[in-house]
């Protein structure tokens, strides 16, 4: 039987991770569930009492999400539009008894391939910060995501925070998502868009990301480039920029519906970006 640790400063928690690797809980709505066959023999580093990493704040040009903070909190926090599209995906995100428990930063830890908030995070250029004894380092997201389930986390480190640069000017983004049903589910495929507006209601820079049909969610960049500077018409999306995507068949969904479901979906983000009334619904 392993042992349950409650660290109430930051400091005492890099300490335990660094006498050996344990694993550790914030919101727990991954974990319990994952145990319930097997509870495997490991020391638990709860991390709830941590002070001072909840409150989503602006700090050296940037958002920064804590890793304690909710789904919930970040949808009640006041954000720039730039950060609809990642507050959508969040109301999908299990009921409420979920969202008021799992952490945003939790959802990339976790590293599932249907993880709703990364392909958000991608679009929004979103960074993690990892502390250790030893010091901190910040990753871009697309770096710190390896895998199903795996990431760039030493065994000695905390994910402490994920980083959202600012986004200057008319910012617009969209969240899309399909599953079995509307909520409570895993998402066969989620789409974000987050796009930079020119004074002409161009788009001066795109950024579009594709979930659950990868083992990682990926940027659509083909895509992104095609975009530049034209407006949010979804005849400009082609099924040749999905090329990075590699979908598989299991038991939600075929790897051709996902790939024909994707290209529907981000024709819907694109044709979202243009229309207020869309992204208001």
């Amino acid at each position: 039987m392993g042992a349950y640790l409650r660290p109430a400063t930051l400091e005492a928690a890099l300490a335990l991770l660094a006498e050996r690797p344990r694993t550790v809980l914030a919101g727990g709505t991954d974990h319990y569930p994952a145990r319930v066959l097997h509870a495997p023999d490991e020391d638990i580093i709860d991390i709830a009492a941590l002070p001072g990493l909840r409150a989503i704040v602006w700090r050296d040009g940037a958002w920064v999400v804590p890793c304690l903070a909710t789904w919930s909190d970040l949808i009640a926090t006041p954000l720039p539009p730039s950060f609809d599209a990642l507050k959508q995906a969040a109301r999908q995100v299990g009921g409420r008894q979920v969202q008021n428990a799992a952490t945003v930063l939790g959802n990339v830890c976790n590293a599932s391939p249907a993880a709703d908030g990364i392909p958000c995070l991608l679009a929004l250029d979103a960074e993690v910060e990892l502390a250790s004894h030893s010091g901190r380092r910040v990753l871009p997201l697309a770096d710190f995501v390896l895998g199903p389930r795996r990431t760039a986390l030493r065994p000695d480190e905390l994910a402490v925070a994920l980083r959202v640069p600012d986004h200057a000017g008319t910012v617009r983004s969209r969240f899309e998502k399909l599953g079995a049903r509307r909520y409570l589910v895993i998402s066969i495929v989620m789409v974000a868009a987050v796009a930079e507006l020119s004074a002409d209601g161009r788009i001066a820079r795109a950024r579009v990301a594709v979930g659950a049909c990868s083992p990682v969610a990926q940027r659509l960049l083909a895509l992104e480039t095609a975009l530049a500077g034209q407006h949010s018409d979804p005849a400009l999306v082609r099924p040749e920029h999905l090329a990075p995507l590699a979908p598989i068949d299991d038991v939600r969904a075929t790897a051709a519906y996902r790939r024909d479901a994707a290209l529907e979906l981000v024709r819907r983000a694109v044709a979202a970006l243009g229309d207020w009334e869309a992204l208001a619904a």
